[in-house]
């Protein structure tokens, strides 16, 4: 029930280089796979962490191993979280930033190209939006979480509720 501490050590060092190659990975892969995982995206994602759990733990499958590597991965993930929560930098380091993907009814076919999106794609999530043509789409960006924001040309020059708050106290 008990490892060696020389192996439990060699556990958390092999756990922290999985883990950033990882991370590494995924973020050089693209915020798509980050938003809603399809049928191939996931089986990739349980391919790669049945692949990587031999990598973490080596010959060693005591509960102590598997534990000391689990405890490293959530140390780890806190670590870089305050990182990211306390820096912009880090924050664009290591989660991206938004890219615009339509502004003003036109689709940015490089940015899409970059991205690794196309364009049926982009279609399918504005109409997920109840958006009907790609004219009403103000500005359509994909987040950081791969998720795909959308502002409608009709919801630019709608007042928001604090506005109208704003007008019935002055009334």
């Amino acid at each position: 029930m008990t490892a060696p501490f020389d192996v439990l050590l060699n556990i958390a060092l092999r756990t922290t280089v999985v883990y950033i190659a990882v991370i590494v990975g995924i973020r050089l892969t693209g915020k798509r796979q980050m938003g809603q995982l399809s049928a191939f995206d996931f089986v990739l994602l349980l391919i790669i962490s049945n692949a990587v759990q031999n990598a973490m733990v080596g010959p060693d499958t005591s509960l102590v191993g598997g534990l000391v590597a689990a405890g490293i991965l959530l140390f780890w993930h806190a670590v870089l979280d305050r990182v990211r929560r306390s820096s912009r930098a880090a924050s664009r380091l290591l989660g991206g930033s938004a890219v615009l993907l339509i502004y003003r009814g036109k689709i940015l076919h490089d940015h899409l190209k970059r991205e690794g999106i196309t364009s049926d794609e982009l279609l399918q999530t504005l109409r997920e939006h109840g958006v009907a043509s790609i004219e009403d789409v103000r500005m359509a960006a994909l987040e950081p979480d791969g998720a795909v924001s959308v502002i409608r040309e009709d919801d630019v020059g709608a007042p928001r509720p604090h506005h109208r708050i704003k007008a019935l106290k002055r009334a």
